[in-house]
């Protein structure tokens, strides 16, 4: 398993996400967009959102860090836009983990399976820590 950072944006994560890889000398790396997730009739995007970022991220001296635009009306507030990723393929673990940090803290979506993880939750810990619990494919 590790732990990597996921850092969210108000609409300037394709900007940062740039600055960050010119920064660390790093590539440019592949940016996927709200407009390629899979429709959702209950989610309807307007232009503005689907060129948002969904996910990207940036292999940074040996560690990942992941990065997003928030979606509207769901503001990263700056200071609070980190949160951190626990990532592995023991789903036990995982679960348990997940359990665990969510006693006397707020879970913003429960374990579940989504198009990019068989199963992946969100909380935010009894100390204001965000956690992203997300199982990872077997290689």
């Amino acid at each position: 398993m590790s732990v990597q950072a996921f850092v969210n944006f108000n609409g300037n994560c394709r900007e940062a996400v740039k600055f960050y890889a010119e920064a660390f000398g790093v590539e440019e790396p592949k940016i996927m967009t709200f407009g390629e997730m899979p429709p959702d009739a209950d989610f309807p995007l307007d232009d503005y959102t689907r060129e948002l970022v969904m996910y990207t991220d940036l292999k940074i001296f040996g560690g990942i860090v992941m990065f997003s635009d928030a979606l509207p009306g769901r503001d990263a507030t700056i200071g609070d836009n980190i949160s951190l990723v626990l990532t592995g393929t023991d789903e036990e673990a995982l679960t348990r983990a997940f359990n665990n940090l969510k006693v006397g803290g707020k879970v913003e979506m429960d374990l579940q399976e989504t198009f990019w993880s068989k199963v992946y939750g969100y909380l935010v810990d009894k100390y204001g820590v965000g956690w992203q619990v997300s199982l990872a494919e077997e290689k």
